[in-house]
């Protein structure tokens, strides 16, 4: 019999009333074993596709003390430190959903001149960002707007906040929903990651000149 990769219980990890420490050992337990694998996958197809050497980041929530996390994710960016001062790409789920995505926020210096960079390049963004693709302006939050229903005027807003606002931030990608995640084998879901990512790449491009 076909298993699927993310179970109920990977998304019941983050509705449920839990401790830090609990909700932290299931994270470690479950989830994090499957971004390892995940990662060992995607580094190298990122590292070809882009033509740089990527780097796995796990999200080890270090700064909380109290309040258990409501997502997490693996990240992957060219610096084997860091991820968050770069354009990287984002694995992750909320309780309610996968998150597939490319992804500047708001610790990156150069954002400023990302910002610029897509302001030249906004009309080819805006057509190269698929229809069904999702576009997201705060990382820790789960709410996501689809590109079907943006105007291109709203687009280009999103690219001068980039600019002009210290918080501000862009992710683009893609969404799956635990309805349909839970139905994925784990060859389905790599393909998914990688035919998103691929999709990506442009936009990592010139973010990255």
């Amino acid at each position: 019999m076909v298993q699927p990769y993310f179970k109920e219980s990977d998304f019941e990890i983050f509705t449920t009333d839990s401790t830090l420490e609990t909700r932290m050992a299931a994270i470690q337990n479950e989830i994090q074993p499957k971004f390892k694998e995940i990662e060992q996958e995607i580094l190298p197809f990122l590292s070809e596709q882009a033509n740089q050497i990527f780097f796995g980041h796990i999200a080890k929530h270090a700064r909380r003390t109290v309040n258990a996390p409501k997502d997490t994710w693996i990240a992957f960016a060219t610096n084997n430190r860091g991820y968050k001062m770069l354009p990287h790409f984002q694995f992750g789920l909320w309780g309610s959903h996968l998150f597939v995505l490319f992804g500047i926020i708001y610790e990156s210096p150069n954002k400023q001149s990302i910002a610029i960079n897509f302001e030249k390049n906004k009309s080819k963004l805006f057509k190269m960002i698929p229809n069904d693709f999702v576009l997201s302006y705060d990382h820790m939050k789960p709410d996501v707007i689809q590109k079907s229903k943006m105007k291109k005027e709203d687009f280009y807003k999103g690219i001068q906040r980039l600019h002009d606002v210290k918080k501000s931030e862009f992710l683009c990608g893609i969404t799956i929903q635990k309805d349909e995640a839970i139905t994925l084998t784990k060859e389905e879901l790599i393909h998914r990651i990688k035919e998103t990512y691929n999709t990506l790449i442009p936009l990592y491009k010139i973010s990255i000149k």
